[in-house]
């Protein structure tokens, strides 16, 4: 983790728009990236501000480490994200003439996966726009952060405001998609009138909420509905209930014919036990380590306080970490974690 200075995190804490204008302005060929396993908040995000910039006439990629999951295939038809797997020689020299590089939904190293490496060799200004609350030393020229912010969209649809780019139903499409996955359809703690205030706009240019929701939660895989039924059935709990607990294999994907990306709202599902308080999901990934999702619905239990210790992060009640453990110790070290949370949050401290 970088040494911080007063200077770093007060750019962690608010947003210079009229900073973040020169920094387009003076930029013509930009590359978008965010975090691995892209989910619906990072992708629209991306895919919104591909829009905006295209519309200012900008020439614009997006690349990361994963291209899109299946079940948010609906948001790219026009396929303009690019995983690090389909790489072209004239995307590399693409690459060599970037003027910008601007990181979404993630300040954090461990989160770009192979994306890191351009970044560090790249000689072009970089950028994070985010609403988390960790973030490593990305060697970013400027931090536009806003931890306050439901999802990195709100921001994305702020920055569209702050360019003067009108909100088009390009533009607004996926920065639904972005605030509706991240806020659980409007479920979570993190909304505030504000959150419905952006929404209206996003229907007034002809988003249908309807038809989202379809494309969501309505169109699952036989293979997804399998993976939730098998690690639901072995749910553990911990601490008088107040942990939920549950793992996914690399085995399970198998039986049950899921994808690896079709995970995504499962930890979630654990919080749903009466009582419980923070949920643990263990997901094996393919190079041997192990993904920790971290969900709390206690105000007292920090899930991103848990996810540092383990070099991940996120926020307060969602957060995320990997370890390159056996399983075992895997499991061993977040439960004694979570554990030490729920125990300080009980004494108060």
């Amino acid at each position: 983790m970088e040494t911080i200075n007063p200077d770093i995190i007060a750019q962690r804490k608010q947003i210079n728009w009229q900073h973040f204008i020169q920094h387009i302005n003076s930029s013509n060929r930009i590359l978008l990236t965010a975090h691995q396993r892209p989910d619906g908040d990072c992708l629209g995000s991306e895919l919104a501000m591909f829009h905006i910039l295209t519309c200012l006439g900008k020439t614009v990629r997006i690349l990361n480490h994963h291209t899109l999951p299946p079940s948010l295939a609906f948001l790219d038809p026009s396929c303009q994200v690019m995983g690090v797997e389909q790489m072209t020689d004239e995307m590399r020299d693409w690459l060599s003439g970037i003027d910008l590089i601007l990181i979404l939904d993630t300040g954090v190293w461990s989160q770009l996966g192979d994306i890191g490496q351009i970044i560090r060799e790249s000689n072009a200004i970089k950028l994070v726009l985010d609403h988390h609350e960790s973030w490593d030393d990305l060697g970013v020229n400027e931090w536009f952060v806003d931890s306050s912010a439901e999802a990195t969209g709100i921001l994305v649809a702020q920055a569209a405001d702050a360019l003067g780019v009108e909100l088009n139903y390009d533009i607004a499409f996926p920065i639904f998609v972005s605030i509706v996955t991240d806020t659980g359809w409007f479920a979570y703690s993190s909304i505030n009138s504000n959150t419905f205030r952006t929404t209206a706009r996003l229907l007034d240019a002809g988003v249908i909420p309807a038809k989202i929701y379809k494309e969501i939660y309505e169109k699952n895989s036989i293979g997804r509905i399998r993976l939730i039924g098998k690690t639901l059935a072995n749910v553990e709990s911990f601490f008088d209930g107040k942990l939920m607990y549950a793992n996914i294999m690399l085995d399970d994907f198998n039986i049950t014919g899921a994808l690896n990306s079709e995970t995504d709202g499962l930890s979630s599902m654990l919080l749903k036990v009466n009582n419980s308080q923070v949920s643990l999901l263990v997901t094996e990934l393919d190079n041997g380590s192990f993904k920790l999702s971290f969900r709390s619905r206690s105000d007292n239990i920090d899930c991103n306080k848990i996810a540092k210790q383990f070099a991940g992060g996120g926020h307060k009640k969602a957060a995320g970490a990997t370890l390159t453990l056996t399983y075992e110790e895997t499991k061993k070290q977040a439960i004694n974690a979570i554990e030490k949370e729920i125990r300080n949050s009980e004494l108060g401290i």
